[in-house]
Formats: C-alpha cells, structure tokens, sequence
C-alpha cells in the first residue's frame, strides 16, 4: 500500500534509520607501503589445573589490586597473577568438573574486586561468592536467580551486578556493612535481547552493557534502569571496553573487530574490521591501544586510537584457535585466555 511521503519519513526517523550515517567498516588494514603490520609475540603462562583445557571467559585487572584475575573455570579456582614476577595464587572453594571442551559453563567464570574482597560467580552452583583476599577463602556469599555472566562492582551505590543473560537482565545485590559484606538481592534489572558485556562508568554514574544485535544500552546506577539505547553498527554486540576521560566507548564486534563510540554525542567515531569471532576486548588508555582478539583465526590486533577517534591497525598477535578474551594489565602488557590450552597467553606492547 503507497504511503504519502511525510508518513514514510516520519516511520524511517522513528525507527532510527536516519538518527545516524554510520562510517564505513575499514578492513584489516595494512601499514604505508603496503607493507604488514609487525607481529608481537605471545608468551604462554600455564595455569594450575589447565591440564585438558579450562572454560575461560572473563579476564580481570582491578587497579585496587593490580593483578590479573583468572575466574579458572572447571578447575573450581580464582588464579591470581602478578604481571611482574608471574608467580601465581590460587584461591579454591568453588564447585569443580572434570575436563570437557573448553567452554565456560562450570565453575568461576568472572570477578570483580571491591572494598578489598573479590565477588566472583560460581555458574556450577549459581551463586555469587565473597572472597577474603587476605585469607584467601570464600567468607560470604548468596544465591543467583539465574547463570551469571559477567560480575562487576559498583562502587557508587556499593552494589554487585551480574548479569544474567538467560534471563534477559541483571541481578543487583546490594552489600552489608559488616566485615566481610554479605550480599543480599536488591532488585532485578531487565534488560531485553541481553545482556552482554557491562562496564561501569563511575565518572558519569552510569553502566553500558549490550544488547546481542547492533545496540548498546546506558543504564543509570542509582535508578537502577535503561535510560537510552544506541546503535553500535556490530552485527552481532559483544565485548565493551572504556574510556572514560576521553568518552570513549568500545564496543566489540562477533564478526570480527570493533567500533568506537563517542559518549556525548552516541556516535559511532571509526569501526575496524580483523579476523573473525571476536568477544572480549581490552584497553589500555595510557598506551590509547585497543586489543582485539579474533577467536576463530587465532589472532589478536593491536589498535591505536588516535586523539581524532580514529582506529588504526599497529600490530597483530598469533594467539590461539578460541581465544576470545583479554584483559590489559599497567606493565604494557595485554593477557590473553587459551581455553583450549588451559592457559593464558601474555603479550608485551612494544608498538608506540
């Protein structure tokens, strides 16, 4: 049926078509001259009880303790790594399984650090765990209304958020002020077609987490709901990572690479296209380099992001088949999940 044009206008604006001209996806681009860009390479750092591989998912490097946290799946332990000496301490306690096939659906999945202790999932036993990092024990804990995903601290509010894709949403739980902090459920957030990924943006008091297809969702801390929803221009919406001085926004793409979104403005700033399959990606903003892993072809992309917001290819990485998940520590360097391997690979930035 014909529409006047004003109706068909109207219809296109609302729908969003209109609201933004995304820039076009850039492939893997080559360095001048045509010449490739240099490879890093990738050091392997055996975890306790990687033997037959671990479902590794959620890497961590919280300032407050700057080590790299290793949610070590089936292995039922929290791994701790000093990027410096590499020593590592494990912190058991959680549910775990035999070797399987390196995916993440048992054990401690993800964690995040807070007030001095560690929150941490358990997706065998659906709970979320209390950890005592100078006991190095579990000391607190509740139970989860759904499988967890991601575990994340909110400083602002004092409140733990898991989300909980299966049930479309995030748990909140709120702490007590004894020592140590018991969580209790305080509310359920929903969020619909997610969530994936959450990054906490205390500096505007704000969380962003995706939606599985093209969107990303802001949602207000304190009021505890969705306030906008923007385009990411990724098909499939994966990995977030932030900066938040500059109000910039990553947002990893499954096809393989990653887009820059400008906070104020919700635009979509530069896309950049690399391998294939990619999930977690990470950010190093005194180095302004992004690093994105292409899970599928076994790479990692190295990308500098320049003042103007733009992603320019500096260097790539042989990694593993399967690894989706990085995390930046504050020694230039970026670590890399090998769930396969039962390990995680260590990469040195030495690109400018």
């Amino acid at each position: 049926m014909k529409q006047p044009l004003w109706i068909l206008i109207t219809l296109l604006l609302a729908s969003g078509a209109f609201a933004q001209q995304l820039p076009p996806a850039k492939p893997e681009p080559l360095r001048e001259a045509g010449k490739p860009a240099p490879k890093l390479k990738a050091e392997p750092v055996p975890l306790p009880g990687g033997e037959g591989g671990i479902g590794l998912d959620d890497l961590a490097f919280p300032p407050g303790l700057r080590q790299v946290v290793v949610p070590a799946g089936r292995t039922g332990k929290i791994v701790l790594i000093d990027p410096q000496s590499r020593k590592a301490r494990e912190i058991g306690g959680f549910k775990s399984t035999p070797p399987g096939n390196g995916s993440h659906d048992a054990g401690p999945t993800s964690a995040d650090e807070g007030t001095g202790y560690l929150f941490a999932s358990d997706r065998t036993a659906k709970r979320l765990e209390v950890i005592d990092l100078a006991k190095g024990a579990i000391v607190a804990g509740a139970p989860l209304g759904g499988s967890p995903d991601y575990v994340r601290y909110v400083a602002t509010t004092n409140e733990v958020w898991v989300t909980e894709p299966d049930k479309d949403g995030i748990e909140i739980f709120s702490l007590s002020s004894a020592k140590p902090p018991v969580p209790a459920h305080a509310a359920f957030l929903s969020v619909p077609g997610g969530p994936e990924s959450l990054v906490i943006d205390a500096r505007r008091k704000v969380g962003y987490a995706n939606l599985w297809k093209s969107s990303t969702v802001v949602i207000d801390l304190a009021g505890r709901k969705v306030v906008q929803t923007w385009p990411n221009g990724c098909q499939g919406s994966r990995g977030l990572a932030l900066d938040a001085p500059k109000g910039h926004l990553f947002v990893g793409c499954a096809e393989g690479g990653a887009d820059l979104l400008e906070i104020t403005r919700h635009a979509i700033m530069d896309r950049f296209r690399f391998g294939s399959g990619t999930d977690i990606i990470a950010y190093n903003p005194t180095l302004n380099h992004l690093y994105v892993p292409a899970s599928k072809t076994g790479q990692m992309a190295i990308v500098g992001v320049t003042k103007e917001g733009t992603l320019k290819l500096l260097a790539t990485a042989d990694t593993a088949v399967g690894a989706h998940c990085a995390v930046a520590d504050d020694q230039k360097q970026v670590w890399v999940c090998d769930p396969k391997g039962g390990r995680v690979l260590v990469v040195k930035d030495t690109v400018p």
